[in-house]
């Protein structure tokens, strides 16, 4: 199952937009595959331009977006996240994201991790004293907030989804079960009209029995019982015209509700 089988991305985007400007944390949502279905709210130019602009930062952050889960301390000092989105136990992606400093940047340290990647260390620590300073508490908890808002927000895109496809087959269904009534009702009335005929035949056979007497004794029991047989036919044939039109009434109740 993939998340645009039943939602709309804007709403993801809008929900990760609206994190990123309350927060400061960078977020950006990807499948399964690693592919990025949303675009990237309040990433960093020291992140995006420096340090995976280098070959050695790109090879680093690709190992911690495909290892580290949870909030964590990413190879170039600054807190990340990575949190799950699930639906009925199964994962359908992730938002990934922070791009924060839990305090004021060390300067010495920048510089060290600068020389590792071949960057510049002066417009690497340029770059990292613009990256947004954020309580490691804070980092934890808007992280948290985001899993369980995204989460939410993905259960109930999936029970509108399901429950608009129920109320179209329940239709559907409604409309079928309606024209087989009206079918079940027209062949009924056809059977009454043959019970009718057999209540006349037997009717003209039983006067005909009379007139000849005895030697029309055995026709005479026939006759009897193709009426009576019309007269049974007739009652069930009345049975299924009300019941038919009970299962009409609870249709149409069921529709107007």
């Amino acid at each position: 199952m993939k998340l645009t089988d039943f939602m709309d991305l804007s709403i993801l985007q809008r929900i990760q937009d609206d994190f990123s400007s309350a927060t400061g944390l960078a977020a950006i949502a990807v499948d399964n595959e690693g592919n990025y279905i949303t675009k990237g709210s309040n990433f960093t130019d020291f992140c995006m331009k420096y340090t995976r602009g280098s070959a050695e930062g790109a090879r680093r952050c690709i190992k911690c977006d495909t290892e580290c889960t949870g909030t964590y301390e990413c190879h170039a000092g600054l807190m990340d996240f990575s949190v799950d989105i699930v639906l009925n136990g199964e994962k359908l992606g992730s938002v990934i994201g922070g791009q924060v400093l839990p305090k004021e940047p060390d300067e010495e340290k920048f510089a060290a991790i600068a020389e590792e990647l071949g960057i510049d260390p002066k417009t690497y620590i340029a770059a990292v004293k613009k990256v947004p300073v954020r309580p490691q508490k804070s980092i934890y908890a808007a992280s948290a907030l985001l899993e369980d808002v995204v989460n939410r927000i993905v259960l109930q895109e999936y029970m509108n989804s399901t429950q608009y496809k129920k109320l179209s087959v329940w239709e559907n269904e409604i409309t079928n079960a309606t024209e087989t009534i009206g079918e079940i009702k027209k062949c009924t009335k056809e059977l009454e009209s043959i019970a009718s005929k057999q209540t006349i035949m037997a009717l003209n056979a039983s006067i005909e029995t009379a007139r000849v007497g005895a030697a029309g004794a055995g026709f005479g029991i026939i006759a009897k019982q193709m009426g009576e047989f019309s007269r049974k036919s007739s009652e069930i044939y009345k049975q299924i015209t009300d019941s038919a039109n009970k299962i009409s009434i609870s249709i149409e109740k069921m529709n107007n509700a």
